[in-house]
Protein backbone atom coordinates (compact mmCIF):
# COMPACT_ATOMS: atom_id res chain seq x y z
CA UNK A 1 0.00 0.00 0.00
CA UNK A 2 1.38 3.26 -1.30
CA UNK A 3 -0.03 6.75 0.25
CA UNK A 4 -3.42 4.89 0.67
CA UNK A 5 -4.38 2.88 -2.13
CA UNK A 6 -2.68 -0.29 -3.43
CA UNK A 7 -1.50 -0.77 -6.94
CA UNK A 8 -4.59 -2.96 -8.37
CA UNK A 9 -6.27 0.63 -7.31
CA UNK A 10 -4.54 2.51 -9.38
CA UNK A 11 -4.81 -0.13 -12.72
CA UNK A 12 -1.44 -1.74 -12.66
CA UNK A 13 -1.84 -5.45 -14.18
CA UNK A 14 0.91 -6.58 -11.50
CA UNK A 15 3.71 -5.84 -9.05
CA UNK A 16 7.58 -6.24 -9.59
CA UNK A 17 10.20 -6.69 -6.57
CA UNK A 18 13.82 -6.08 -6.77
CA UNK A 19 15.74 -6.05 -3.95
CA UNK A 20 19.68 -6.97 -3.42
CA UNK A 21 20.40 -10.45 -2.40
CA UNK A 22 23.47 -10.43 -0.26
CA UNK A 23 25.69 -12.23 -3.03
CA UNK A 24 27.19 -9.89 -5.24
CA UNK A 25 28.05 -6.30 -5.05
CA UNK A 26 24.85 -5.47 -7.51
CA UNK A 27 23.01 -8.24 -7.57
CA UNK A 28 19.13 -8.10 -7.82
CA UNK A 29 16.58 -10.89 -7.48
CA UNK A 30 13.82 -9.85 -9.67
CA UNK A 31 10.15 -11.39 -8.57
CA UNK A 32 7.43 -10.81 -10.55
CA UNK A 33 4.44 -12.68 -9.96
CA UNK A 34 5.54 -16.52 -9.54
CA UNK A 35 8.56 -15.76 -11.54
CA UNK A 36 12.05 -15.08 -10.23
CA UNK A 37 15.06 -14.23 -11.90
CA UNK A 38 18.49 -12.39 -10.80
CA UNK A 39 19.69 -8.61 -12.58
CA UNK A 40 23.23 -7.64 -12.32
CA UNK A 41 25.67 -5.44 -13.66
CA UNK A 42 28.29 -7.28 -16.09
CA UNK A 43 31.92 -7.53 -14.54
CA UNK A 44 32.96 -4.54 -16.45
CA UNK A 45 31.28 -2.45 -14.49
CA UNK A 46 32.02 -4.25 -11.31
CA UNK A 47 29.21 -6.60 -11.15
CA UNK A 48 29.47 -10.16 -11.35
CA UNK A 49 27.42 -10.80 -14.29
CA UNK A 50 25.05 -13.20 -12.56
CA UNK A 51 21.46 -12.13 -14.82
CA UNK A 52 21.22 -9.31 -17.33
CA UNK A 53 22.17 -5.64 -16.78
CA UNK A 54 19.41 -3.25 -16.49
CA UNK A 55 19.24 -1.85 -19.82
CA UNK A 56 19.08 -6.21 -21.59
CA UNK A 57 16.10 -5.90 -19.38
CA UNK A 58 14.55 -3.20 -20.72
CA UNK A 59 15.18 -4.49 -24.28
CA UNK A 60 14.28 -7.74 -23.39
CA UNK A 61 10.44 -6.33 -22.31
CA UNK A 62 10.64 -4.42 -25.46
CA UNK A 63 11.53 -7.36 -27.59
CA UNK A 64 9.11 -9.75 -26.07
CA UNK A 65 6.32 -7.25 -26.28
CA UNK A 66 7.00 -6.44 -29.81
CA UNK A 67 6.86 -10.48 -30.68
CA UNK A 68 3.60 -11.05 -28.71
CA UNK A 69 1.82 -7.89 -30.25
CA UNK A 70 2.86 -8.99 -33.55
CA UNK A 71 1.92 -12.25 -33.11
CA UNK A 72 -1.66 -11.59 -31.79
CA UNK A 73 -1.59 -9.36 -34.51
CA UNK A 74 -1.28 -11.79 -37.34
CA UNK A 75 -3.48 -14.85 -35.67
CA UNK A 76 -6.53 -12.19 -35.84
CA UNK A 77 -5.49 -11.44 -39.26
CA UNK A 78 -4.84 -14.77 -40.53
CA UNK A 79 -1.59 -13.45 -41.28
CA UNK A 80 0.89 -16.51 -42.37
CA UNK A 81 3.30 -15.74 -39.97
CA UNK A 82 5.53 -18.41 -39.23
CA UNK A 83 7.86 -17.23 -36.54
CA UNK A 84 9.03 -13.68 -35.20
CA UNK A 85 12.77 -12.72 -33.61
CA UNK A 86 13.39 -9.59 -32.50
CA UNK A 87 17.36 -8.09 -31.82
CA UNK A 88 17.89 -5.22 -29.85
CA UNK A 89 20.86 -3.14 -28.94
CA UNK A 90 21.44 -0.06 -27.32
CA UNK A 91 23.57 2.85 -27.73
CA UNK A 92 24.23 6.94 -27.11
CA UNK A 93 23.92 8.90 -30.16
CA UNK A 94 24.56 12.72 -30.09
CA UNK A 95 20.94 14.83 -30.90
CA UNK A 96 20.85 18.41 -31.37
CA UNK A 97 24.65 18.29 -29.18
CA UNK A 98 22.87 16.54 -26.05
CA UNK A 99 23.89 12.70 -25.67
CA UNK A 100 20.38 10.17 -25.96
CA UNK A 101 20.19 6.74 -25.62
CA UNK A 102 18.94 4.68 -28.36
CA UNK A 103 17.36 1.48 -28.66
CA UNK A 104 17.64 -0.31 -31.88
CA UNK A 105 14.95 -2.89 -32.90
CA UNK A 106 15.34 -5.37 -35.86
CA UNK A 107 12.56 -7.62 -36.57
CA UNK A 108 12.44 -10.86 -38.73
CA UNK A 109 9.74 -12.05 -39.85
CA UNK A 110 9.41 -15.25 -41.37
CA UNK A 111 5.90 -16.61 -43.62
CA UNK A 112 5.14 -16.19 -46.70
CA UNK A 113 4.23 -12.58 -46.32
CA UNK A 114 3.43 -9.77 -49.04
CA UNK A 115 5.36 -6.33 -48.75
CA UNK A 116 2.32 -4.84 -47.54
CA UNK A 117 1.77 -7.48 -45.02
CA UNK A 118 5.83 -6.90 -43.65
CA UNK A 119 4.88 -3.29 -43.58
CA UNK A 120 1.81 -3.59 -41.86
CA UNK A 121 3.50 -5.56 -39.12
CA UNK A 122 5.84 -2.93 -39.06
CA UNK A 123 3.26 -0.32 -38.36
CA UNK A 124 2.11 -2.69 -35.53
CA UNK A 125 5.49 -3.51 -34.05
CA UNK A 126 5.57 0.44 -33.65
CA UNK A 127 2.11 0.30 -31.51
CA UNK A 128 3.63 -1.89 -28.86
CA UNK A 129 2.74 -1.08 -25.53
CA UNK A 130 6.17 -0.89 -24.67
CA UNK A 131 7.23 0.74 -27.64
CA UNK A 132 4.94 3.51 -26.75
CA UNK A 133 5.63 3.90 -23.22
CA UNK A 134 9.67 4.29 -24.05
CA UNK A 135 8.75 6.74 -27.00
CA UNK A 136 7.04 8.74 -24.87
CA UNK A 137 7.48 10.97 -21.34
CA UNK A 138 6.05 8.38 -18.68
CA UNK A 139 5.39 9.73 -15.18
CA UNK A 140 7.45 7.44 -13.09
CA UNK A 141 6.14 8.37 -9.61
CA UNK A 142 8.51 7.31 -6.21
CA UNK A 143 8.13 7.55 -2.89
CA UNK A 144 9.61 6.09 0.23
CA UNK A 145 8.28 3.13 2.39
CA UNK A 146 9.10 3.47 5.96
Amino acid sequence: MIVGFSFKEIGMSGIVIVAENGKGRYQQVVTAGQHQWLADEPESLGGSDAGPAPFDLVMSGLGACTSMTLRMYAERKGLPLERISVALSHDKVEVDGANRDRISRRITLEGNLSDEQRQRLLEIANKCPVHRLLSQSAILACSLEN
